[in-house]
């Protein structure tokens, strides 16, 4: 049993405050309602609330955060208990009660405690935005003010599986080349730090120069040797800088803007972009989100800053009563002329929704094989760079060994 402090109206119009013991915060406005008073404001005793801080800290590898895996499992029961007409608050409570981590049942009986003092679901989410990303509480604001949240939290779960499969995807087709680049690394260190400076003392005794291959070599090992800590600790210093850099306004634009400008990553990038904007505008309207909201709401799936600004300039034209397909003709790095044409029949045929889930189907797929693609092209590329630069060490300590037979002969 808990403490909690009360404010309550009465039957004669004035305020009363109290205290009452309770299982939790719902049998606490039961027992203040069979009062026949009508709450205002309900919080916990600081009593009771020093006696959770005082429970023992949790290790510190155990994770305090909730996953995306749990998210998923929360958006899916959630939009089925809703569709079977449970109430919003008592599903809240069964998925509470049903959490197995310590912190997805933590952050539900949060979000539940907040419902059941009037605030809405969206609000409530919104105040965890760690957990809640802005497009999925955007999302649910959409459905609670249309009055169909059921179906839109049923759409954000196909949206987050989707996602992440195609993040997967990504991440696996980065691994191998990651790895590849790693092992070079540390082979590049190891001859120069360990295997450069037993030639040195070959060379040190040998009265000719040294070809200028060799010498740069040598160079390059005693530069590392001598100062590799002070060069660690400045690469350091500078990745820090930059991060920080990056995540300002300013440098976070300038980053995307650059990125959107490499020859290869850029377009990945960009259809990354579309296909995410495409499948979450398609997704909000099917679920019977109006246009603009749908447009504000699926903008933000974006991620690219500059993307987004190209997008919000398109709805402004949308707003004025323009047709979303040339209205998004603005936007050219993120839609190709193909797919305005696709939007704009779809959107005089009505099929507006089904025809941007289908556009992210095949862009989803595209960008799939162009990523095999260009992973089959930069493995043996990787492989050639590795090989160069320790062909060139070897030549580099080989070529003074000759001399060294021709200077004694």
């Amino acid at each position: 049993m808990a403490l909690f402090l009360y404010k309550a109206l009465q039957l004669n119009g004035t305020i009363a405050e109290g205290r009452i013991e309770a299982g939790g915060r719902q049998d606490a406005f039961r027992q203040i309602e069979s009062r026949g008073l009508r709450p205002i404001s309900l919080s916990e005793s600081a009593a009771a609330q020093s006696e959770k801080k005082s429970v023992p800290m949790e290790l510190p590898w155990k994770s305090t955060k909730v996953s995306s895996r749990m998210l998923e499992n929360f958006t899916r029961l959630l939009s089925s208990l809703l569709a079977a007409g449970v109430p919003l608050s008592r599903a809240l409570v069964i998925l509470h009660k049903e959490a197995t981590a310590p912190a997805a049942k933590e952050k539900w009986k949060e979000v539940h405690d907040l419902v059941v003092d009037g605030m809405s679901l969206a609000d409530a989410m919104g105040r965890s935005p760690d957990t809640f990303p802005r497009v999925y509480v955007a999302m649910v604001h959409a459905g609670e003010t249309g009055g169909f949240l059921d179906v839109v939290l049923d759409q954000i779960a196909d949206f987050q599986a989707r996602e992440k499969e195609l993040r997967a995807k990504v991440m696996t087709a980065l691994l191998y080349p990651v790895i590849l680049l790693v092992l070079a690394l540390g082979v590049l260190v190891y001859l120069m730090v360990f295997f450069i400076p037993k030639f040195q003392v070959l060379f040190s005794g040998f009265g000719a120069a040294l070809p200028l291959i060799t010498q740069i070599i040598v160079g390059t090992s005693e530069v590392m040797r001598s100062y590799g800590m002070y060069v660690a600790v400045g690469l350091g210093c500078a990745a820090y800088l930059v991060r920080n850099w990056v995540v300002s306004e300013r440098g976070k634009r300038a980053w995307e803007r650059a990125i959107l400008r490499l020859p290869v990553i850029g377009a990945l990038n960009a259809q990354f972009a579309m296909a995410r904007f495409c499948r979450m505008l398609g997704t909000l309207l099917g679920a019977g989100v109006p246009l603009i909201n749908g447009l504000n709401v699926a903008r933000k799936s974006i991620g690219n800053q500059i993307l987004v600004d190209a997008v919000s300039n398109s709805i402004e034209r949308v707003k004025q009563g323009d047709s979303l397909g040339p209205s998004l003709g603005d936007c050219r790095d993120l839609f190709a002329g193909s797919v305005l044409e696709m939007i704009s029949v779809a959107e005089e045929s009505g099929r507006l929704d089904q025809e941007l889930v289908r556009i992210a189907n095949v862009t989803e797929g595209d960008l799939d094989r162009q990523l095999k693609t260009a992973v089959a092209l930069a493995e043996p590329l990787m492989l050639f760079f590795i090989a160069g630069f320790i062909g060139t060490i070897f030549i580099g300590m080989v070529i003074p060994i000759f001399t060294i037979q021709d200077y004694i002969k």
